[in-house]
């Protein structure tokens, strides 16, 4: 999974885990602390871990030992089951930090959102055309959006650039060696691209979060409140940081991530392969579940539960989301809600020149740049209203200031087409207007430009206008 997402416990171990949990109470801390910014390439220990005064040190990890094991065994997981991805070789072979750097930042940047099967073609195009900063900083809009094509959040390419063009222009063609500072120089550097760069690239021992971060964290310590809400991110990345080993920090933050895209999945994960399952406060919630349905149809009073929603711990799943028996540990994390995408209506003309010279043309011409697809080649558009009844006339008004008077009789409804992003669900109308027999547009004014068949599919538009 988008940057996206066991072998069963022996007996004597449920059985200590058990009595354990039946002495720990979910309690509340009673102190109140600031957190505090942990040292740049220093992991928090566990008892810096700081604990507010309306969270459970259910949440938290009791000790070392237990944050040791954890490490030891995710990062023993890892070495063997990890799978082999170009930008993994690029970072464990490359000596020049700056060239690491700039592949780790590639990969982050579109692993975002989109599944690693995707991102490696992408990615060895991307390389081999721009293998340094410097390459990268060379290059024109144009191509990178021509490359960048299909992979969608296409203002990812553009803030790459800017940032490889401030690397070259203003820092030395040098990359900041820290999270903090990736972060704060650099356009488009997030939290956790920063994290992640700076660790895997640099060594620097700061943890990450991202989505398959966010569940695998959420599982182990039974994390079921809203993942997005200020108190619950605060938490996964102080745990993260807690977590983090600082002998291996790339390589532990990739074994994280790894785990919650290949074994830690949303819908049906693959627990008896989990190398922390025994770790697993979600596990051990549903081993629990289980007893506790046995007992009561032998009659026997049900058990006391490993996390009791007090309604008053900020981590604990809300009394409106109760346990639902069919999800097992899917029932963490909780989905946060979601908006309904906003619908939009847009009528596109597919405009097609003579056969010439070349084959027939079809007309695109380029969207602002700023906003959605900024930059990118698409059909003549209009947006409409959903209950718009002029789309016809509209359209042609659209056609003809790109291309001068044209014949209104041969435009055609061909259908519509749906693309979701996402935010917005775009529905097209789309028509077709052949220009055979008239006279051959030879002027285009700047912005839009004719194009054959075998060019519009390697120019730099989008999936939705490829449909």
């Amino acid at each position: 999974v988008m940057r996206k997402p066991r072998a069963a416990v022996g007996s004597g171990h449920r059985k200590q885990a058990a009595s354990q949990e039946g002495r720990e109470k979910h309690t509340l801390g009673s102190s109140q602390a600031k957190p505090s910014a942990p040292d740049a390439g220093l992991a928090r220990q566990p008892e810096e871990v700081v604990l507010q005064a309306s969270i459970s040190p259910y949440h938290l990890f009791r000790d070392t030992a237990e944050v040791t094991a954890f490490r030891g065994n995710l990062l023993s997981w890892y070495d063997r089951e990890k799978r082999d991805l170009p930008w993994r070789r690029q970072a464990e072979d490359e000596v020049d930090l700056d060239k690491r750097a700039y592949a780790v930042w590639v990969s982050e940047v579109m692993l975002q959102q989109t599944q690693v099967a995707t991102v490696i073609n992408y990615y060895t195009r991307w390389m081999q055309k721009w293998p340094t900063l410097q390459d990268l900083a060379s290059a024109s809009l144009e191509e990178v959006n021509q490359l960048w094509a299909g992979l969608g959040y296409y203002s990812r390419g553009r803030r790459l650039q800017e940032g490889a063009r401030k690397v070259v222009e203003e820092l030395g063609g040098h990359m900041p060696r820290t999270a903090e500072t990736l972060q704060q120089l650099l356009p488009g550097v997030g939290r956790y691209t920063a994290g992640a760069i700076a660790s895997i690239a640099f060594g620097q021992a700061t943890g990450v979060v991202d989505g398959n971060v966010v569940r695998v964290l959420c599982r182990v310590r039974a994390i079921g409140a809203d993942p997005s809400s200020t108190v619950v991110s605060q938490q996964l990345w102080s745990l993260a940081q807690q977590l983090v080993d600082p002998a291996r920090p790339g390589d532990f933050n990739q074994a994280a991530m790894e785990l919650g895209a290949t074994v830690c999945t949303p819908q049906r994960p693959h627990c008896s392969q989990c190398p922390v399952q025994n770790l697993c406060r979600a596990r051990q919630r549903v081993e629990q579940e289980q007893l506790s349905a046995s007992q009561s149809l032998l009659g026997s009073p049900d058990i006391e539960k490993c996390a009791p929603n007090t309604g008053q711990c900020q981590l604990c799943p809300p009394p409106t989301q109760p346990w639902d028996q069919t999800l097992g540990v899917a029932n963490f994390p909780r989905k946060a809600s979601r908006r309904p995408p906003r619908e939009v209506c847009s009528a596109t003309c597919v405009l097609e020149q003579p056969r010439a010279l070349g084959g027939a043309r079809i007309l695109l011409v380029q969207r602002p740049k700023s906003g959605l697809l900024a930059g990118l080649w698409e059909f003549p558009s209009v947006t409409l209203e959903p209950s718009e009844k002029h789309q016809y006339k509209a359209l042609m008004q659209e056609l003809q200031s790109w291309a001068g008077p044209l014949p209104a009789a041969g435009l055609q409804h061909l259908g519509e087409v749906v693309h979701i992003f996402s935010h917005i669900k775009l529905t097209y109308q789309v028509y077709s207007l052949a220009l055979e027999g008239q006279t051959p547009v030879t002027t285009t004014p700047p912005g839009a430009r004719w194009l054959t068949r075998e060019e519009f599919h390697t120019a730099a538009v989008s999936t939705a206008m490829k449909k």
